[in-house]
Parts: structure tokens; sequence; C-alpha cells
């Protein structure tokens, strides 16, 4: 596999940035896209060596570059049009929330990946209205970071079960989203899906996992499995996180939180 990437310096992207979407037609039209290109972002480069190590290995990713800041990471993706952007937060300067807010104006087909010290709800919120793919633990171990990759590679939106099998911070990033179901105008009141399936969202939207599931609704484990394949193929969307996010936002299921 070829591992050349760029090094970043500022010069290289002079006159080349307005030039990113055409590459990205060129390819296409050659044929040549079958590796996922991917950038990353952070200040040490021990970590960025890291990641490079594990990456290199894997036959379905290419690293397009590496940048050790925000101002670099934003100007790098403008001249590499990757597909993907793994980010740390804590970057200098300019910190990887606001770099994602950056790339996602001007390259909104891109999925980022950001990985945090920080697993505090409001700020998986302000992600996921970032535009932001993932949102991860910065200690998340390789096992769980290459699935993740791809999911973000498939399009999947991964704001995931990693991030919500954290209670506290499910429980604010559920308390958001409902709150944004209260204050959005919502033109879609008819529910496709059944009334046991609105049922089994609910719990999934209130944390339960399968076996609560099951045990709450006297059912079986794989009953509930199958709702909830029927919930994501009604629904059109990629995993629970989705489901839920989708139904709240329509008004067709709420939430009850701990203490309320």
């Amino acid at each position: 596999m070829e591992s050349q990437h760029v090094g970043w310096s500022e010069s290289a992207c002079s006159g080349a940035c307005a030039w990113s979407s055409l590459r990205r037609i060129a390819r296409a039209e050659e044929g040549t896209v079958s590796q996922a290109s991917i950038v990353l972002v952070h200040a040490h480069a021990i970590f960025r060596e890291g990641l490079r190590h594990n990456l290199i290995s894997v036959p379905d990713f290419r690293i397009a570059g590496e940048a050790s800041n925000g101002q670099q990471a934003i100007q790098l993706v403008d001249y590499t049009d990757p597909d993907l952007v793994l980010m740390e937060f804590d970057l200098p300067g300019v910190n990887g929330m606001e770099v994602a807010r950056a790339i996602k104006r001007t390259h909104p087909h891109i999925g980022i990946i950001l990985l945090s010290s920080s697993m505090d709800g409001q700020q998986v919120v302000k992600a996921i209205r970032a535009g932001v793919a993932a949102y991860l633990p910065r200690n998340v171990s390789w096992e769980e970071l290459l699935p993740t990759l791809r999911r973000v590679q498939r399009n999947d939106y991964a704001i995931n079960d990693l991030v919500l099998s954290f209670p506290e911070v499910a429980a604010q990033v559920l308390q958001a989203f409902r709150q944004m179901a209260v204050d959005e105008d919502t033109q879609s009141i008819y529910s496709p899906l059944s009334p046991r399936e609105l049922q089994v969202l609910e719990l999934i939207a209130a944390g339960r996992t399968n076996k609560e599931i099951a045990a709450q609704l006297d059912i079986s484990n794989q009953t509930v499995k199958n709702h909830v394949s029927s919930i994501l193929r009604k629904l059109a969307v990629n995993d629970r996180t989705q489901a839920v996010v989708y139904a709240m936002r329509r008004g067709w299921i709420k939430v009850v939180l701990p203490g309320d």
C-alpha cells in the first residue's frame, strides 16, 4: 500500500485550495477512488505516528496528510479534500469543534471524527450540531476506533453507543434533543412506526439495553432486535441514535429521564 502523504507546510496550499472539488471529480471519473483518504490532526507528533502506524496496515484507508493545529488542518483539508478527518478536540489555537464547523461549511461531504478528553454531554450536542460524525474518548482503543472509521466512511452518523454508554452524557444529549423537538416546527406528524415500535424506541432513547427492553415489555431479546431492525428500515437510518434523534425531532416519542 502506498503510504506517502502530505507533510503540511502553509505554502503547500498556495494557489491550490480552490481546485479540491475538481480533483475529487477527476478522481471519480478516472475510477481511482478505491480507498478512503484521511487527514490526521493532533498536536502531538507521537500520537499521529501511532495512528499512522495502525492505518497503514489497513488497505481501505490512505493517509492524505497530517496537521498539528487547527489552522493547518483547515488549509490542509482545502488542499487534499479527504474523505475523513480524524482530529483531537484540544488543538492549539482554533479548537477541534471550530475546525469541524469550518470544514463542514465548505466540505459538507467530509466525515469528521472528533477525539476528546471530555465526555461532556453539552460538548457532544455541540459536536452533533457542528456536523461531527463521531465523537469518541481520546483514549479510545484501536479496536473501537477502526470500526467507527469504517462506519463514517459509509456515511453512517456515528455519534455512537460508546458515547451514549456514559449515562450522564446520554441524559444531557437526550435532554437537548427533547428540547429541540419542542422548539422546532415539525411538518411530519404521522409516524410510520407501530405502537410497539414506538415503545421500543422510547426505551432506547431512555438508555435501556435490549435485555432491559425485553424484560420491561415482556418479550424476547430476539423480538426486540427484530423491532429495532424494523425501526431502522422504516426510518431509513443506520443506527439507534439516528432513529432516536429522527423520531424526537418529529415529536413521535418523548423521553423520561432520571429525576423527571
